[in-house]
């Protein structure tokens, strides 16, 4: 295993540890937790998830709010008022029924003569109190589309925070897989470093002897030593990659890096049922985010019936109960009930644009709609490829592995007998080092491109992954195999 090998699949292990939360959920100690188990708790604690629930209550609050704009608007005030304003006073007399010809200057009127005189009573009187109590109904008859539009809005956009939680759970079950998996494939790297160790061990002990019965020269012995010291920090290095991929699961799963975790048995995702020249097309109609994107349309369309709605008429009804007392009390009633048209037929210009504004933002998001289904094609294309390379790609490296093996151990033989060289056997044990971990590489790719397929056409769940027991994962890998031959 090169030194170059340890630092590609730290990248890969680490890609989808961008997720962190500290989780304040403990994980029994002595409880197993399988892949089912670990996306429960991302699912549990991850906050991107908690940001589209909060989004998707706030779409159903408008969706509660435009209903809640169709009825009627029904307001109850209470007032007092104490004033010696002329008008203001004889108009609540006349609100308390209380009014007299004495109000009018009565009392100063002689005949035709005083028809020239201002009565005192009428422009001073005196200060006058009043206690007002109101209920008011507002109902909207007509609004030009307006509160359609926001009901279309609302309902829009709570079905792109839907469409948004299913993507942002596939996300996390993507990024959970990347993290279990990488795990796995760190151990599995450990065990070919411990491989090369037990071989490097076995080296130094065969050259040993033969240094000694005087077959091969010291330098040979050294070259071995300093080949066992070489594998030796590549055991080191494949144990620190474990312990990152270890702390990268617990950052997506949210947890603290000192919960202790036994993970379950690995898994490996299946390829989708289906044709894969249809899987284009199923990917456009199920894939989440490109569903969030045709209701964040269908909500812009709403939009622009709001604004549109300001060039026509707004008709409402209004019924109103008033009592007026100079006294705490309601014993004058009166009622009003009538209905309004307001039409704005010049704003210079704000309504036109408004709705050229409205416009332009459903051009911008049906540009990026089309822009990601294009995309999104091509993503679901690729990621087939390189899965059913990768599957092809299992089944070479084994075959490579035990050719590598078998290389290695006729080139040991032949040192031993003294017909070879001490550079032969290091360069097949490289060899067969290089062939076991680009067979560890070529199964993590299966899984993740598998995932990365599922998540394209939008439907990467639970049921798309297996638990392998140890004793099946030789059949596992000649299903890949099997898998990477069957498909066009």
């Amino acid at each position: 295993m090169t030194d170059s090998l340890p630092r590609r699949v730290r990248i890969g292990l680490l890609t989808g540890a961008c997720l962190y939360a500290l989780g304040g959920m403990a994980l029994a100690q002595a409880e197993t937790l399988d892949f089912r188990q670990a996306v429960d708790v991302a699912l549990r604690q991850n906050p991107d998830l908690m940001a589209v629930q909060a989004q998707m209550a706030q779409a159903r609050a408008g969706i509660n709010q435009a209903e809640g704009a169709k009825m009627p608007k029904i307001t109850v005030s209470a007032g007092v008022t104490r004033t010696n304003d002329a008008l203001n006073a004889f108009g609540i007399k006349l609100s308390q029924r209380q009014a007299t010809f004495n109000d009018f200057g009565a009392n100063q009127f002689l005949g035709p003569q005083s028809l020239g005189v201002a009565p005192d009573n009428l422009n001073y009187p005196g200060s006058v109190n009043n206690f007002n109590t109101r209920i008011q109904a507002e109902l909207p008859l007509y609004t030009g589309g307006k509160l359609q539009g926001y009901m279309q809005q609302a309902r829009s956009m709570l079905m792109a925070a839907q469409a948004g939680d299913q993507a942002a759970r596939q996300q996390i079950i993507y990024h959970a897989l990347q993290a279990y998996d990488g795990v796995y494939t760190a151990r599995a790297f450990k065990g070919v470093a411990g491989k090369a160790l037990e071989a490097a061990q076995s080296q130094v002990k065969t050259v040993d002897s033969l240094f000694k019965q005087g077959v091969v020269i010291k330098s040979d012995l050294l070259s071995a030593q300093v080949r066992q010291e070489d594998v030796k920090l590549q055991q080191d290095q494949a144990a620190n990659m474990e312990a990152q991929a270890m702390d990268a699961l617990h950052v997506v799963l949210g947890v603290p890096l000192n919960q202790p975790i036994t993970l379950g048995p690995e898994v490996m995702v299946t390829l989708p049922e289906g044709d894969p020249n249809a899987w284009v097309g199923l990917a456009m109609e199920r894939n989440p985010q490109i569903q969030a994107l045709q209701h964040q349309i269908a909500a812009a369309n709403g939009k622009i019936e709001v604004a549109r709605s300001d060039r026509y008429p707004q008709v409402g009804a209004m019924a109103r109960f008033d009592t007026n007392d100079p006294n705490v009390g309601f014993e004058s009633r009166s009622y009003t009930v009538g209905a309004q048209l307001n039409w704005t037929i010049f704003d210079g210009g704000v309504t036109r644009s408004a709705v050229d504004q409205a416009v332009a933002k459903r051009m911008e998001l049906q540009a990026k709609l089309q822009s990601e289904q294009n995309q999104l094609g091509m993503q679901v294309q690729d990621t087939y490829r390189k899965a059913v390379d990768a599957a092809n790609q299992v089944k070479t490296r084994e075959l490579a592995v035990t050719q590598a093996e078998e290389a290695a151990r006729i080139v040991s033989k032949r040192y031993a007998d003294g017909v070879g060289t001490l550079v032969e056997v290091q360069g097949a044990q490289a060899q067969l080092d290089k062939a076991r971990a680009d067979l560890i590489l070529a199964k993590q790719q299966v899984n993740l491109q598998r995932a990365a397929l599922r998540l394209a056409i939008g439907d990467l769940t639970l049921d798309a992954t297996q638990p392998i027991k140890p004793q099946t994962q030789a059949a596992a890998a000649q299903k890949v195999a099997a898998d990477a031959s069957s498909k066009p």
